[in-house]
């Protein structure tokens, strides 16, 4: 449906003031703070408005949460604290992809894979340090036979990131809703067609109150919740800023190398688990696939890397 001249005119002037809050670091002190006392009167006039015109109600509503919560990561971006400095704007971030015509720009396919990857390599890192410090030791959590990645938290990371992106620049509340229905499903997908291809488990929330066929429990869903808000402003961001640095020329092929080793770390882990539940049963190797995955993969080798997977009686 296209915008009605009201509607358009409002967007004009929100994209006036978006540009202004990407390029905040170009406005003095007393330029800011008129800026920011423009934006206070224009939300505030918006729902006004809202209240007194019902048929744009909505349009109103996500323009003014959206302009408000673009202006709020713009002052937190601006300050400083000791050590660590704040994460980018999201708005920020836009403007600086667009006018650099990076080829990872956006959500296009570029950087989903790149989150991909990244989420797939950090994912498996955090769980190592976190058996560390919960139990005084390190544990493999790869999801892969080549490599520390985990296409679990890549797919975690992908799906947050894409559901999330459109929302990037709007109120926490809507990245906690969509952060706890993202993990959640995905969560629960993982487990249940690993199980149905390979009749193993890697968790299990039975002894977890409200818990949904051990597969996914409230408490989790929760913690999605809570890490869609922290993924998409303060993670994402500081991600874009690193991806930025790749250069036009080098990033393109590097993402399509990289794509093809991880299909074909994908094949061999899943040939690899699939003879060791054969192997497990009692079945000898029938090709020379097989044999290859029995000389390459024997069991102790595959427990040290899933040493968490529990096949079905």
């Amino acid at each position: 449906m296209e915008p009605t001249a009201r509607e358009k005119k409002l967007e004009d002037k929100l994209n006036s003031y978006y540009f202004s809050l990407a390029n905040i670091d170009s406005l003095s002190d007393r330029e800011r703070e008129k800026l920011y006392r423009s934006i206070d009167k224009a939300i505030v006039h918006m729902g006004e408005e809202e209240a007194a015109a019902k048929e744009w109600a909505r349009f109103l509503s996500e323009s003014g949460d959206e302009l408000k919560a673009r202006m709020k990561d713009t002052i937190n971006s601006s300050r400083r604290p000791f050590i660590i400095s704040r994460a980018p704007a999201n708005g920020t971030i836009d403007y600086r992809e667009e006018k650099a015509h990076h080829f990872a720009r956006g959500m296009n396919i570029y950087k989903q894979l790149i989150i991909l990857f990244v989420g797939s390599f950090a994912g498996v890192i955090v769980e190592l340090l976190w058996c560390f410090l919960r139990h005084g030791y390190f544990e493999s959590r790869s999801g892969l036979v080549y490599g520390p990645f985990n296409l679990v938290y890549g797919l975690g990371a992908y799906c947050l990131t894409v559901v999330l992106y459109d929302f990037r620049n709007r109120s926490a509340i809507y990245s906690f809703i969509g952060g706890f229905i993202t993990g959640s499903v995905v969560e629960y997908a993982c487990s249940f067609f690993q199980e149905l291809l390979f009749g193993s488990t890697s968790w299990d929330y039975s002894n977890v109150p409200l818990n949904i066929n051990g597969r996914i429990c409230l408490l989790y869903s929760v913690f999605w919740g809570f890490l869609g808000v922290f993924w998409i402003k303060q993670v994402y961001p500081r991600f874009s800023v690193w991806v930025l640095k790749i250069p036009n020329r080098i990033g393109s092929a590097l993402v399509w190398i990289f794509l093809a080793f991880m299909i074909f770390n994908a094949i061999v882990s899943g040939l690899a688990v699939y003879r060791w539940s054969e192997r497990l049963d009692g079945k000898a190797a029938s090709n020379a696939i097989e044999r290859i995955m029995d000389e390459r993969f024997p069991n102790s080798r595959l427990e040290r890397i899933y040493p968490n997977m529990v096949f079905s009686d």
